[in-house]
């Protein structure tokens, strides 16, 4: 089974998230004139009972396409929110929930400067960098409690792009 990855846009990830981004003009000026704020680009959905809002790094190891799928995961007690600290793409894998389970996957692409917030229990494929060095900020969920779903498929998926 292959999918193609598309170009990720607010509009197409909309169903599982925020794309953050900073396209067009600031939405405030700060810091005496000399800082545009986009202000509020994601909705962070924390379950915060004995849990807190907290930023991590992440590094992960660069991947190439095509990309095997083979497990998706989800976090039923908070969003995920995926801040790039380099300007580098990465592949964005998101699924529907059916009966529990990831169906119909679907993969993008970044824009250089795009980052992504999941959504509370939303299926995402892992962190999946196209370029070393990998490196992201990422602000999740703190705490107590089962945060991790997994899901691993009986037959895994092929993910391209357009040319591939």
């Amino acid at each position: 089974m292959t999918i193609t990855a598309a170009p990720l846009t607010p509009e197409a990830f909309a169903p599982y998230g925020d794309v953050i981004e900073s396209v067009g003009e600031p939405d405030m000026i700060i810091n005496q004139g000399l800082c545009g704020r986009y202000h509020d680009r994601a909705r962070l959905d924390l379950e915060h009972e004995e849990g807190r809002a907290g930023i991590s790094l992440f590094k992960a190891e660069a991947r190439s396409l095509p990309y095997t799928l083979n497990m998706m995961e989800r976090h039923p007690l908070g969003s995920q929110a995926f801040l790039p600290m380099t300007a580098d793409p990465f592949l964005v894998i998101v699924a529907d929930d059916l009966d529990g389970r990831p169906h119909d996957p679907k993969a993008f692409l970044t824009a250089p400067g795009q980052g992504v917030n999941y959504r509370r229990g939303t299926w995402h494929g892992v962190l999946t960098p196209l370029h070393e060095a990998g490196l992201f900020a990422v602000v999740d969920r703190i705490g107590p409690g089962e945060n991790l779903e997994e899901h691993w498929f009986d037959e895994p998926y092929e993910i391209t792009r357009t040319g591939d």
